[in-house]
């Protein structure tokens, strides 16, 4: 069966930027959020770890499929969870991992040290094919460089709801992508779901 430009996707995420991103590309899934845990676990490879937290989302759905029939299911569906992280400093190597920030001054303590230089945003993509039980994870990455931003700009940002549900503290595509220098990969990759690979296992 080809899943290329399918109407039978299960996104195992609340996200409205993965929502958006899907239909940009014809797709119209079904909704269905993952609830899970989303402790970041145990690491060698940064990678990894989007990876295993999208692997928990896809099969924290798989199971609630297989315990509920509240759902008008799509023929054969496939599930695509994804989990975004920013991540400060060197691969290989051990840095800063920042999910959502907690409050005010944890975003403003993670956008402090992102200004004026680079990081990586690294999603993690898992997908389970029903109908076979077969499995895909993989990551993205994108590096990302910020311009030099005020100390004034950063609060007057923070005082808005933007920064407050997303990994970094930031939104490339809301009003802080002004002060995006330039980045090195796919732009949906940063805002949480790099669909031109989805779209490559899709077509196998």
């Amino acid at each position: 069966m080809s899943y290329t430009g399918a109407k039978n996707i299960i996104l195992a995420s609340g996200s409205p930027r993965r929502l958006e991103i899907m239909r940009t590309h014809g797709t119209e899934p079904l909704v269905i959020p993952a609830d899970c845990d989303e402790t970041v676990p145990p690491y060698t490879d940064v990678r990894n770890v989007p990876m295993e937290i999208a692997a928990r989302k896809a099969h924290a759905v798989m199971d609630r499929l297989s315990r509920e029939v509240c759902f008008a299911l799509p023929e054969e569906p496939v599930i695509v969870a994804a989990d975004t992280i920013v991540y400060q400093g060197e691969i290989p190597g051990r840095g800063v991992i920042m999910g959502k920030p907690r409050d005010h001054e944890d975003g403003r303590k993670m956008l402090t040290s992102l200004r004026g230089t680079h990081h990586f945003v690294i999603t993690g993509v898992c997908m389970i094919f029903t109908s076979t039980g077969e499995e895909r994870v993989f990551s993205d990455l994108t590096r990302v460089w910020f311009k030099y931003y005020t100390d004034d700009e950063l609060n007057s940002y923070l005082l808005t709801d933007e920064a407050y549900d997303k990994a970094g503290a930031y939104a490339v595509q809301g009003t802080f992508g002004r002060y995006v220098e330039r980045l090195e990969g796919d732009f949906e990759n940063v805002m949480g779901l790099p669909w031109y690979r989805i779209e490559e296992e899709l077509s196998k």
